[in-house]
């Protein structure tokens, strides 16, 4: 018996990077898995490798689309066991010249979107003799444990993101539910391809240089790999983690 035999597991932000490096993992470890994103093709194309899996188009900045989502989840695969709220966006601009526009889009889709999103699971997640397995993971970073210069409202947002982490772990502690945060370090993906893709454009350096500045960062001189995020969420995923709450956890080679 797998796992995350009879689990299901709903992922934000299900169609690229870290999040479907997720999907593949829970879905590896027997969890049915609804994909939440705004594109369907990359949804697509990640549920039709999975054992279990479906591709739900919404946007999760919405609170009528995030609820739709999960009714069309729990409709599904019935009631969310594990939410995973990944779905996120980084923009960078001096502080001085960053807009209310750019603001509001980071806190919308890095901190409401994950707010409504496991707002609208809660009702299945805190109820029932199941609660105990349940799990809430928010998809945070480590700028949400320090400051980067040029991405204030990123860095302001996900600070936001494990404040909520760690007062729903407390509110929802004597469920059974868990709720943590893990935080990744500049992780090999298509939105650390795009900031590499700004910093070229606005200094001159190539690509490469571009990119080894920011692995450069992590103390073992790499960035993470997506499939790295994943096992930290599988563990906390686990039974093995019930005792694991209300925690903030850097996967970044021990950057600080």
């Amino acid at each position: 018996m797998a796992l995350l035999d009879g689990k299901h597991a709903l992922i934000t932000g299900g169609g690229s990077g870290i999040g479907a490096a997720i999907a593949v993992k829970l879905a590896d470890a027997g969890a049915a898995v609804s994909l939440v994103g705004r594109r369907k093709a990359p949804l697509e194309e990640v549920a039709a490798r999975l054992p279990s899996a479906k591709a739900v188009v919404a946007d999760v900045t919405s609170e009528r689309e995030a609820n739709a989502a999960v009714a069309t989840a729990r409709a599904t695969f019935g009631p969310v066991d594990l939410l995973i709220a990944n779905a996120g966006a980084a923009e960078s601009a001096p502080a001085a010249k960053l807009d209310l526009a750019h603001w509001r889009r980071m806190i919308d889709v890095n901190l409401t979107g994950a707010f409504l999103t496991v707002k609208a699971a809660l009702p299945d997640m805190a109820q029932g003799a199941g609660a105990t397995g349940r799990r809430v993971v928010f998809i945070a970073s480590t700028a949400g444990l320090k400051g980067y210069a040029y991405v204030a409202a990123y860095c302001a947002a996900k600070h936001g993101v494990v404040g909520l982490a760690r007062a729903l772990a407390m509110e929802l502690a004597q469920s059974g539910v868990t709720v943590n945060a893990v935080c990744p370090g500049f992780t090999a993906t298509p939105l650390l391809e795009g900031a590499v893709a700004s910093i070229s454009q606005k200094t001159g350096r190539s690509h490469a240089e571009a990119r080894a500045e920011l692995a450069r960062l992590n103390p073992q001189g790499r960035l993470v790999e997506p499939e790295e995020v994943a096992e930290t969420v599988l563990w906390l995923c686990t039974p093995a983690a019930q005792a694991i709450n209300g925690q903030a956890i850097s996967v970044s080679g021990g950057e600080v």
